[in-house]
């Protein structure tokens, strides 16, 4: 990470802002970039996709009036976006940024979109659906230790830094080798050059029980808002249930509520349960991987800027 030292603090430049679900990123992104006159740019796999504005916490049409938003909403849900084609929009729109002059915010909890920033990009070919869909079905058939068995054998690398109940990774990593023959592990070793040389990062870090408390009253929220007609309108396009957008928080839980499998009851005690398991991976991936970057333990504006070393 380049640092920004008193000598170019007037310069555009790019910052990072990392964290879990409910953490607070959007919020204090939008607090920066009124701030400072700054551009936000989404690193959210989800907030992609026009299809989930409420379920995925997607910045308000308020927010959006705010300041430049990029990258939120772009993308229809039949569409599967990869971390290729993230990173290729969002260096376009960075480059169009800097170009302008002002600063841009990268803001997200996809850790893949923002190591590929600054780490650059490893190109593995992609995997069939229903090979991926066989996949999937095995995990659920034979349950998470059989398949780490079957997936250490092949790629062991890969398999000892998936954290567990990482269901998506899992699949993800064993579908690769089955479909290229060559370890995920062994892809991601070949990375190309970073898109960012010059930035910021930092890392809102909430305690977990605030954390899990926040992401439990949002989903609540989130349905007082119309969320299950968001969901029904989703279910409405006949999605694989293996499309990125049908695996979005609360969606698996809300579709089995919509076709009378459970109760609306049961189905939000799910959700919530499901945004806790997430919000601790996000956690664990962002202290793993990211341990040299400053953290937060709340959205404030103030510690921020002195964390990204700008000068209020």
């Amino acid at each position: 990470m380049t640092k920004v030292s008193a000598s170019n603090m007037a310069k555009p430049c790019v910052w990072l802002i990392a964290g879990p679900t409910a953490s607070g990123k959007s919020r204090l992104a939008l607090a920066l970039a009124e701030r400072e006159n700054a551009d936000i740019v989404n690193a959210d796999a989800l907030q992609v996709y026009s299809d989930l504005s409420i379920l995925t916490a997607r910045p308000t049409e308020s927010d959006l009036r705010r300041t430049p938003h990029h990258l939120y909403g772009v993308v229809d849900g039949t569409q599967a976006w990869s971390v290729g084609r993230w990173l290729g929009a969002a260096a376009s729109r960075l480059a169009h940024i800097g170009a302008l002059g002002r600063t841009a915010i990268v803001v997200g909890g996809t850790g893949l979109y923002l190591r590929a920033l600054t780490e650059g990009l490893s190109e593995i070919p992609p995997v069939e659906p229903a090979l991926r869909d066989e996949i999937e079905l095995s995990l659920g058939r034979d349950g998470e230790t059989e398949f780490r068995e079957r997936l250490r054998r092949l790629d062991p690398a890969a398999e000892a830094r998936i954290a567990a109940g990482d269901r998506q990774r899992l699949v993800r990593a064993l579908s690769v080798v089955l479909a290229t023959g060559r370890a995920l592990s062994a892809w991601q070793a070949d990375r190309g050059q970073p898109v960012l040389r010059t930035w910021r990062g930092l890392v809102l870090d909430p305690p977990r029980e605030a954390l899990y408390a926040r992401g439990e009253a949002r989903l609540q929220t989130m349905l007082e808002q119309g969320a299950l007609e968001e969901v029904a309108e989703l279910m409405a396009k006949g999605l694989r249930p293996s499309a990125p957008i049908m695996k979005a928080l609360g969606v698996p839980e809300f579709a089995a509520h919509l076709r009378g499998e459970t109760s609306l009851e049961e189905a939000l005690a799910l959700a919530r349960q499901a945004t806790r398991r997430y919000a601790k991976r996000q956690t664990t991936w962002f202290r793993n991987q990211t341990p040299d970057w400053p953290r937060l333990a709340a959205a404030d504006p103030q510690a921020a800027l002195e964390c990204l070393m700008i000068r209020p």
